[in-house]
């Protein structure tokens, strides 16, 4: 039945969920968001430790200046104020203790400023730093005419193509490739690298600033975008896991049913929860469509997040790279908020990215690689006492960057007039990202508006 009013149901209340929900409520649209879980943010929240009340991210998420979408959905949420840009990028580089290299932009336009910091890298020798330059020239010579190659290529067997020593590999090429997609470079594609790279390093220096928030990731989105949807006459539900997508007379979604019983309708619907969870609740004459059934062909790739609470500071760096450890980057969370005044002194977040070897290990033996791994490269820190430690693991933190998963991501449309689909997951031409979640959320949202609303059911 025809409605003058266009309604929508978007089913999850991660960054995908709530910027198309935003889209969706400042053009008119009634939006009802559900979130199974007690509280917003999906797979990038944040919550207070009770002991030191410091945020902590499930995950360290970073966000970075070439982050145009995300950043402005958070400026028209009102968060954008809360968020502190670290303009040089500057990132320390540890192969051990003395060994020490700096990556730091210069003040120069880009992509002069990465010429700079590649030139000043002293883990490489002078040809290998001339190498990795040709090597990332050509690179971005194959992505702009030779898409087709480098969809085929694995982050490992383009550094072949490009002639990259493993030195320069294991010093420059893999941190970044893993830090990025958040796998090995043996399966990672190097389709998706190449367009991190170009984004975030090779473009404007403002591309290149990392980005933080003076909050809690949640309060940083979940708040604001709540607060938007509900003042144009939407609603945000947790706590509700949606039982099954219900399909009417014509083949379009009707209602989705609530595991409590409820029924909600509406003229259109988005999906912005990962795989695994739609497949779950779409009918079974939907899942058999090829559409949906290559989606199980689709991987996922871990996260382990370590944060340490030392009685003292144990490096001034902010942010620092690991090469050769199972550890890769450490956040000092002091050093990034100083100039908030908040974090408790001594405050480390560890990443292990792509941690699929250590994600179903006990959390006491992860800790005590983590602190090998800090002890070996920061022998300062040997004297200090951990405080508080906490273990966080992301099973599914991101769509796995392999070639396979890459050529399997759907679009924001289906075979179903009126359901789409979000999330970090949806070919957006990046990698699980943050800003790839907003991009798929925004475009989930102008699918809906393109849709007449006499054709809405």
């Amino acid at each position: 039945m025809a409605s003058a009013t266009k309604d929508a149901v978007v089913i999850g209340a991660g960054f995908a969920g709530l910027s198309a929900a935003v889209a969706l409520a400042e053009r008119g649209v009634r939006v009802t968001v559900i979130e199974g879980k007690p509280a917003l943010g999906g797979r990038a929240y944040s919550f207070e430790d009770p002991d030191t009340g410091d945020f902590v991210d499930n995950g360290q998420h970073v966000l970075m200046g070439c982050y145009t979408e995300t950043l402005d959905f958070l400026k028209r949420i009102g968060a954008y104020g809360q968020l502190v840009f670290h303009e040089d990028l500057e990132i320390q580089m540890l192969a051990g203790p003395g060994q020490s290299a700096v990556l730091k932009t210069a003040r120069l336009p880009g992509p002069f400023h990465m010429t700079a910091a590649l030139l000043g890298y002293r883990h490489l020798s002078f040809a290998e730093r001339m190498s990795v330059m040709r090597g990332g020239l050509r690179m971005l010579a194959m992505r702009r005419f030779g898409g087709d190659e480098l969809r085929r290529l694995t982050v490992a067997q383009l550094m072949d193509r490009l002639g990259q020593s493993e030195h320069a590999r294991r010093c420059f090429w893999y941190p970044m490739s893993i830090a990025t997609l958040n796998d090995e470079p043996e399966s990672s594609s190097a389709q998706l690298l190449a367009e991190v790279l170009k984004r975030a390093f090779f473009s404007r220096r403002r591309d290149s600033a990392f980005v933080y928030s003076r909050v809690g990731l949640s309060d940083l989105y979940c708040t604001g975008a709540t607060r938007l949807i509900e003042r144009a006459g939407g609603q945000v539900i947790s706590h509700s896991i949606v039982e099954m997508l219900e399909l009417g007379a014509r083949g379009a979604v009707a209602s989705v049913r609530l595991r409590d019983g409820r029924r909600i309708e509406a003229s259109d619907f988005i999906s912005a929860v990962p795989a695994p969870q739609l497949l779950r609740f779409l009918p079974e004459n939907a899942v058999a469509d090829p559409f949906f059934s290559r989606l199980a062909g689709l991987s996922s790739s871990p996260i382990i997040c370590v944060h340490l609470w030392l009685d003292r500071e144990v490096t001034n760096s902010p942010f620092i790279g690991f090469i050769g450890t199972t550890t890769q980057w450490l956040f000092n969370k002091r050093q990034i908020f100083a100039q908030r005044g908040e974090a408790h002194p001594g405050y480390l977040s560890f990443v292990i990215s792509g941690a699929r070897k250590l994600v179903d290990r006990g959390n006491q033996e992860i800790l005590e690689i983590v602190i090998n791994d800090l002890h070996a490269m920061i022998p300062a820190s040997r004297a200090a006492k951990v405080v508080k430690s906490l273990v966080l693991k992301e099973k599914n933190a991101t769509m796995a960057p392999d070639l396979l998963s890459h050529e399997l991501r759907p679009t924001a449309k289906t075979p179903i007039a009126n359901f789409f689909l979000a999330g970090d997951w949806i070919q957006t031409g990046l990698p699980a990202t943050i800003e790839s979640a907003v991009i798929s959320g925004r475009a989930a949202a102008n699918a809906v508006i393109a849709r007449s609303p006499a054709n809405s059911y």
